[in-house]
């Protein structure tokens, strides 16, 4: 790991996407082995158990153990990550305006385009 510490959410996200590149539930003991990086086994287990609790995994048991099974693909958890933001309180038309602002030309039509098909739905 190179002497450095990596943030909670860089080990949740190694984690997750070990569990979507498996394709099916994996126990914390083959999570383990397919993040590698010299993660301990108990972190992972701890890491897993924090995702259980935020919805992102669900877990069933397998033996003596529990298998995770990641509850949304990446584009979800992303799209969950940013509704949290807008959710903690702070004025979300600057959030949202300034985000719109880091948008290249694609990527706005692109909302556009979404937001007008969800208005056609609504």
């Amino acid at each position: 790991m190179s002497g450095t510490r990596r943030a909670s959410g860089a080990r949740e996200a190694e984690i997750l996407a070990a569990l979507w590149a498996a394709g099916r539930p994996l126990t914390p003991r083959e999570v383990t082995a397919a993040v590698g990086d010299g993660l301990a086994y108990n972190t992972v287990q701890t890491i897993l158990t924090r995702l259980h609790d935020k919805g992102a995994v669900h877990r069933e048991a397998a033996g003596r153990a529990h298998a995770y099974t990641p509850v949304l693909d990446e584009a979800g958890l992303a799209a969950r990550h940013m509704h949290a933001l807008l959710d903690r309180g702070g004025d979300s038309t600057a959030v949202l305006s300034r985000f719109l602002g880091t948008l290249d030309a694609e990527q706005r039509r692109i909302f556009a385009r979404l937001l007008r098909t969800d208005d056609e739905d609504a």
